[in-house]
């Protein structure tokens, strides 16, 4: 037991990481600081909670329940626009310093990264 208990030390905790970039986008996940371009963001809480959420999942395409559950613990309302109201804010920050990085991804949800290309046409 004993040679266990020294095994599971050795091991130590897993390491939480504390900073999460995107191109010029920065944030301090502990300290809640979120910079674009070396330019401090001002942000509320549930904004930077998104930007967090879209940066640790660059290039994926996030549902807006998945959005939704993440950041407010909750099932996504069809109704309310609370989601598109902390996007479009979320936006207009991090627009205020360089090019457009959240982008819409028509019936699918939301996007940290380039716009995907649009699909090809088959024959």
């Amino acid at each position: 037991m004993l040679a266990r208990a020294r095994a599971l030390v050795r091991r130590g905790r897993p390491v939480e990481v504390t900073t999460l970039s995107y191109r010029d986008v920065r944030v301090e996940v502990m300290e809640q600081k979120a910079e674009r371009a070396g330019r401090p963001l001002d942000l509320t809480a549930k904004e930077l909670a998104l930007l967090v959420f879209f940066l640790r999942h660059p290039g994926e395409v996030l549902s807006r329940s998945r959005i939704y559950g993440h950041v407010w613990g909750e099932d996504y309302d069809f109704i309310s626009n609370t989601l598109d109201v902390h996007i479009k804010e979320l936006r207009r920050a991090l627009e205020s310093s360089g090019p457009r990085l959240i982008q819409t991804v028509r019936g699918r949800g939301y996007l940290l990264g380039a716009p995907p290309a649009a699909a090809e046409d088959g024959p």
